[in-house]
């Protein structure tokens, strides 16, 4: 009998949630997705630390103050870990943005397209990188300029609300990101609860974004993100692509047992809902009368920019030697 993770991967496309090249090699995924606090976790590693004494060399070449320097060579170490990740994976990497451009969306385009800029300097075609962006009001209206007059797909990333998945529909972004984990974490600290793959709310807020987006023929990739257990995972079979931790990849990889798909473009339909739209306010709104996504949306931005810093203050030291 083939393990989950294989039967996972004949309904959905599965993506190695790491930067850890080691363990997106065994586990073949299609593509790879990375933020701020995986590279930070993987430039401990004394075997990537060529790619830090790249990003500084590079850097120092370009002359300029040292916070340009500095600003440079962030981004040429996220360019340098997504192009190792891209010799291994056929499909796409997603890099992140800066977490503290969440709310400034003319910065965030032009850092996007420095990002992409560094990774065609090195020969790879910006189809093969999705720019990840915090789905805050002003990241969704950024990546609907890069998509639509760049050229740059875009992942919206700390997505936890069924508003925040409509805005980025209807920006026509290339993926979402929508968050299972945190918000089965919020919700069992709220509660006391304990939650299964069927009832975890995480798992229900994923299910209504896909079947809307089928039920309404948005192009927009689903791929859910951030869980705790298998059990979600397995709950969400048949989604678009589904990011995974190795720790989880590895689970999936050791069971064994039949996997029914629970999501699918035909079966969305049975769940047809009305279409919708917010403009900024109605957005704004929508997002502060649910706790739970201003809460995790907030959070996360906070845990990736501080996680940002702590990588920023490794590279200064070293660009000052």
């Amino acid at each position: 009998m083939t393990s989950i993770l294989d039967q996972l991967k004949q309904v959905t496309t599965v993506v190695a949630d790491t930067g850890d090249f080691e363990t997106i090699a065994q586990y073949k995924p299609t593509d790879a997705t990375t933020n701020p606090s995986l590279l930070l976790a993987a430039t401990q590693k004394p075997q990537y630390s060529h790619l830090i004494d790249n990003a500084i060399a590079y850097a120092k070449a370009q002359g300029g103050s040292a916070d340009d320097q500095l600003s440079l060579a962030f981004d040429k170490l996220l360019v340098n870990f997504g192009c190792e990740i891209l010799k291994i994976i056929p499909g796409r990497v997603s890099t992140e943005v800066d977490a503290r451009l969440s709310f400034d969306m003319a910065k965030t385009i032009a850092k996007a397209q420095r990002l992409i800029q560094l990774y065609e300097e090195v020969g790879v075609d910006r189809q093969r990188v999705l720019i990840k962006i915090a789905s805050t009001w002003e990241g969704i209206q950024a990546a609907k300029v890069l998509e639509k007059e760049h050229g740059i797909h875009c992942n919206l990333t700390l997505l936890f609300s069924f508003p925040q998945a409509v805005a980025c529909a209807e920006a026509q972004v290339t993926l979402i990101s929508p968050f299972v984990g945190r918000i089965l974490d919020w919700y069992k600290a709220k509660t006391g609860q304990n939650y299964q793959g069927h009832d975890d709310p995480g798992v229900l807020s994923v299910q209504r974004i896909y079947h809307y987006y089928k039920c309404h023929n948005y192009k927009t990739i689903v791929m859910g993100a951030s869980f705790r257990n298998v059990g979600e995972i397995e709950n969400l079979a048949g989604c678009d692509y589904l990011t995974i931790s190795p720790a989880l990849l590895s689970e999936l990889q050791e069971k064994q047992g039949h996997l029914q798909p629970t999501l699918s473009a035909e079966s969305a339909l049975q769940h047809r809902t009305p279409k919708v739209s917010y403009d900024e306010a109605s957005f704004r709104w929508e997002l502060n009368e649910d706790a739970m996504a201003t809460e995790k949306l907030s959070e996360g931005i906070r845990k990736f920019a501080v996680d940002g810093i702590k990588l920023e203050n490794s590279l200064r030291a070293k660009l000052t030697q």
